[in-house]
């Protein structure tokens, strides 16, 4: 018997420099932005700010590489890669962080890890207190 493979269908969506966008975005793939979202954006997959990316809005996404500026919070579930020329303001809740050198963060940071404990531990006392 011969064996199916089935392949994932990756699909990146490219916002260039000089292009606005006035809108929330929601998207199954990687997304890579060079250009100006007003707006939250959603995404399954991995995100790029790039070097001229500008997002004011709220951010919700697997992975993110921020390149550029970011104006609202942060919710990465896995990796949240900030590099040297990315200014971020606005809170972050992620799994795991990497800030290089020169990186302006302006916020609070809370790992999912701590978020979870402490629900985990507003659920347990309210088990005890029944």
């Amino acid at each position: 018997m011969a064996k199916t493979m089935e392949t994932e269908n990756t699909t990146i969506n490219i916002i260039t420099s000089g292009t606005l966008i006035k809108g929330d975005i929601t998207a199954s793939g990687d997304f890579r932005l060079d250009g100006t979202l007003e707006g939250n954006i959603q995404l399954n997959g991995k995100l790029v700010v790039g070097d001229n990316g500008i997002v004011n809005g709220n951010i919700l996404c697997q992975n993110a590489n921020i390149i550029g500026t970011v104006n609202g919070n942060l919710s990465v579930k896995e990796l949240l890669s900030l590099h040297s020329t990315a200014r971020v303001k606005g809170d972050i809740l992620i799994n795991k962080l990497s800030i290089e050198p020169g990186a302006v963060f302006t916020g609070k940071c809370r790992m999912l890890d701590e978020v979870r404990n402490a629900q985990n531990q507003a659920e347990s006392s309210e088990e005890q207190q029944q």
